[in-house]
């Protein structure tokens, strides 16, 4: 195996970072960002890196809206056809949620894209600097289209895991041509294997795709949702935040982004 592309921050960037960091997000207007989340039938983790993600956004300044289209999401409320802005479920003043699943193949055009419906639920939900899609990578594919994106991969420690998150990756690079990818990994005290997770699909993703994983994060399911993002999970966050690929010219820029660094990290 080649040497880890991944280095361990124990702290933040400096002031001269941040101020730096301010200035591209200030640059970069005020946009709607848009971060894919590709569904792992195998991680039994997903609902905690979810939450754990939409919380570090939340201490970014970011109001998010969950759209949840997975295999594993709600059956989406009939008023989503008819309304969609009242079919979202606020659930704090920084977070809401949209039950979605099966909601975009019902809204399918001639040409298998589904991206009218991510316009229409961008629309709908204009409060939103953030929206985390959670979806299958057939999905994605069929809602991203040719968009400019980072897509998080979500993986377990579990083999099934890592070659469903492979797959995923796999799906999204040879149909949408995006070479790009975050991971966040589940693990309960393990992070040395976790490590192993995340260069075992480095590695795979640079051998056999010419695909990079550029910020890898585990994080422990046993802390509380509650608990402050690590500087990792943060770092994760606010490259999210203040990549070119993730703006949309809908919304804004949440203001607290440049918290955070832009440098490969470990948890």
């Amino acid at each position: 195996m080649r040497s880890t592309p991944f280095t361990t921050v124990d702290e933040w960037y400096t002031p001269a970072d941040q101020a730096d960091g301010l200035r591209r997000l200030f640059a970069a207007g005020r946009r709607q960002r848009l971060v894919p989340v590709a569904y792992n039938a195998h991680a039994d983790c997903t609902a905690i890196l979810l939450e754990r993600l939409a919380g570090a956004f939340s201490e970014l300044g970011a109001n998010t809206l969950v759209v949840d289209a997975a295999d594993s999401a709600p059956r989406a409320n009939n008023m989503a056809e008819v309304d969609l802005a009242a079919a979202i479920e606020p659930l704090s003043d920084t977070l809401s949620y949209l039950a979605a699943r099966g909601l975009p193949l019902r809204h399918v055009n001639t040409r298998g894209s589904c991206e009218a419906w991510l316009n229409a639920v961008e629309q709908a939900a204009p409060q939103a600097d953030v929206l985390l899609v959670h979806a299958n990578a057939r999905d994605l594919v069929r809602l991203l289209g040719r968009r400019e994106a980072r897509p998080v991969l979500v993986t377990s420690l579990e083999p099934a895991s890592l070659t469903d998150a492979y797959t995923s990756m796999k799906l999204l690079a040879q149909r949408s041509g995006l070479m790009t990818f975050d991971l966040l990994t589940g693990m309960t005290g393990a992070p040395k294997a976790a490590q192993r997770v995340a260069e075992r699909l480095a590695d795979c993703a640079d051998d056999f795709l010419g695909a990079v994983v550029r910020e890898a994060v585990w994080l422990d399911r046993r802390d509380p949702i509650t608990a402050a993002a690590t500087p990792a999970l943060a770092r994760l966050a606010a490259n999210q935040l203040l990549s070119p690929e993730s703006a949309n010219d809908q919304g804004r820029t949440p203001p607290r982004a440049a918290a955070a660094g832009l440098s490969l990290n470990t948890y």
